[in-house]
């Protein structure tokens, strides 16, 4: 994490569901009643998903609490939000996509530099026996870890 950065929230269901085959930064395109209420941390990306509709990348199924001290011209808790891409960035993207069967997931939302970022994986979906060999794999790096800790 870079100076200037601040993580709201992780997605930590992706990283056991997919794997991730390549990272993106993406901008997004907020109201301001959901730049305060992601400030406060009231956000839920666990279901949510990147896809790319009429040229656009747009973020899919991502909760964003009402703002508490909002007024009538709250924003809608579950609304599709724009991810901010470059064209070829996008083509790319949609390219692989189609033809591999692939996903968009985000893997966190966070501010740099006080602008809201998303931060998109290129994934491919795990089945139970994938995800049974990270988690072996994982325990065995961190078994491995702690003896040469204990050596030290």
């Amino acid at each position: 994490m870079a100076a200037g950065e601040h993580t709201v929230v992780t997605n930590r269901r992706a990283r056991h569901e997919f794997e991730v085959l390549e990272r993106l930064e993406a901008g997004l395109a907020l109201m301001g009643t959901e730049v305060k209420s992601l400030r406060a941390g009231k956000v839920v990306i666990r279901d949510a998903y990147a896809t790319e509709k009429d040229g656009e990348l747009w973020l899919v199924n991502a909760t964003i609490e009402p703002y508490a001290q909002g007024n009538r011209e709250n924003h809608e808790p579950t609304r599709d939000r724009k991810l901010l891409v470059r064209k070829a960035e996008l083509d790319r993207l949609a390219s692989r996509v189609a033809e591999r069967g692939l996903t968009l997931v985000p893997l966190r939302i966070y501010f740099k530099d006080g602008r809201a970022k998303v931060e998109i994986a290129l994934a491919r979906g795990r089945e139970g026996r994938d995800k049974r060999d990270a988690i072996a794999t994982r325990d065995v790096r961190r078994e491995i870890d702690r003896e040469m800790k204990a050596r030290r």
